[in-house]
């Protein structure tokens, strides 16, 4: 990594030595563009800035028994590479776990374990990594020519509040979502009571201390939570609803999952727009409001078990309430809330006869953080909207930004690039594909000396 040093002012700000690539976020999505890099032996000077504190994945979802929903093959390296350092065979043979995994014979492994995984292959990286960084904006920096040749990346520290500036030759945004709550409820802000599935690990002397708790959504999040708060809350009353009309499985099998193969990512991106979105319809079934067979089997058991005792399911401490969309919420004097619910079969609405202690939404995430991001370099858009081609790379108009330098989105294109965009199961595969995109230059260089060739920038 490249030492900083302090440059002239810029914005207020202290100017830094310019960088071949910043990394806005550093999850899966820029861990495997790290992990393509050192397998290519490239080493540009590249800095990945992170909001938080140390490497997580879905930290407040790493619930006891939650296993992957992909095959431990479909890692940040594999698919790309097999003879990686970075699979999660290796990682598994440097942990000393590799016969003892063998023998569960299994391709799911614990959501935990692969946390784990994946933190084991960013500690290799810590060295570019600055953690406890939130970007705040990107800004447009013009050359002499005239055009955009670089760009201004302001952060916070998320501690002291301090504000930085990092430059950067090509940008890659790879933020994740932010939790998606319905209208009908006040922002998490403004309500302790009410809390997104992100953050369900972390609140626990709020669930132990609840009476009456509801979980709204039908997908795995959601059943994850209903599941786990029979054990983690045994005295506590546990209210599922979904608009749906019963939980409903995910679809994993063989000829399905060609869905996420890397190679589709070609065919979904030609179709015309009608296409794509009548497409995106039909495979909502493998990742959208549905739950992993297994899950919804144990999920029963639990609902007979109680039918075994009462056949009265206005008595069960644990109830699933399908047909049921929250369309508002009455605070009560105590500070509990009430559901207005809207039955989805006949489009009546009602208040819940129970007031809840604590309301966890598990209804996914909004994909549109890098918006807000990129707002300084809008009128610099081709079409006025943040598209992008094949390589991700955002449409900017080419008489305004230099051809070697540009914005490129990770994580926010399932429109143009299919649902494995959002998705573990093709990360090694573009992990490599953003590489080739961002430094051409070394295609060239391996294309006439024939093998990978360590490219210093």
């Amino acid at each position: 990594m490249s030492i900083t040093i302090e440059q002239p002012q810029v914005n207020g700000l202290p100017e830094k030595e310019e960088y071949d690539l910043v990394c806005v976020g550093f999850g899966p999505a820029s861990l495997a563009i790290a992990i393509a890099l050192h397998d290519r032996g490239i080493q540009p000077r590249v800095r990945y800035l992170e909001r938080q504190r140390e490497f997580k994945w879905h930290g407040g979802m790493l619930l006891p028994d939650a296993r992957m929903q992909i095959s431990f093959l479909k890692d940040l390296a594999t698919l790309r590479d097999p003879t990686s350092k970075f699979t999660f065979i290796n990682y598994l043979k440097c942990k000393n776990r590799l016969v003892a995994f063998i023998n569960l014979s299994t391709f799911l492994p614990l959501r935990e374990e692969y946390n784990d995984y994946m933190t084991w292959c960013a500690s290799h990286f810590d060295s570019q990594v600055h953690y406890g960084q939130e970007t705040v904006s990107i800004s447009p920096s013009r050359g002499p020519s005239g055009q955009v040749e670089s760009w201004h990346i302001a952060s916070r520290d998320v501690v002291t509040g301090n504000e930085s500036s990092t430059i950067a030759r090509n940008v890659v945004i790879a933020i994740g979502g932010k939790p998606k709550i319905p209208a009908a409820l006040p922002d998490l802000a403004a309500d302790s009571r009410i809390i997104h599935s992100s953050s369900y690990r972390h609140v626990g002397p709020r669930i132990s201390s609840a009476q009456n708790i509801a979980v709204i959504g039908g997908g795995q999040s959601a059943a994850e939570i209903f599941n786990n708060l029979q054990s983690r809350a045994s005295s506590t009353s546990v209210t599922l609803y979904t608009g749906a009309s019963t939980l409903k499985p995910s679809d994993d099998s063989p000829f399905v999952n060609e869905v996420f193969d890397p190679q589709n990512v070609d065919t979904f991106y030609e179709l015309s727009l009608d296409a794509q979105q009548h497409t995106l319809q039909n495979n909502k079934a493998t990742n959208y409001g549905v739950v992993r067979p297994e899950l919804l089997e144990r999920l029963y058991e639990s609902m007979y078990y109680q039918r075994l005792h009462d056949p009265d399911e206005r008595n069960w401490q644990y109830k699933i309430i399908s047909w049921r969309e929250v369309v508002g919420h009455e605070k009560q004097l105590d500070g509990r809330i009430k559901l207005q619910l809207r039955d989805t079969s006949n489009n009546r609405t009602s208040m819940s006869d129970t007031a809840f202690d604590l309301v966890i939404v598990a209804t996914g995430y909004l994909r549109n953080s890098h918006e807000a991001l990129l707002e300084p370099t809008k009128d610099l858009l081709e079409t006025g909207k943040y598209e992008v081609g094949r390589d991700y790379k955002v449409r900017y108009r080419k008489d305004e930004v230099n051809n070697d330098s540009g914005v490129w989105l990770q994580g926010c294109c399932e429109g143009s690039h299919g649902l494995s965009d959002m998705l573990l199961s093709i990360l090694a595969v573009r992990g490599g594909e953003m590489v080739d995109s961002l430094f051409p230059e070394h295609i060239a260089s391996q294309s006439l000396t024939g093998s990978p060739n360590v490219h210093r920038m």
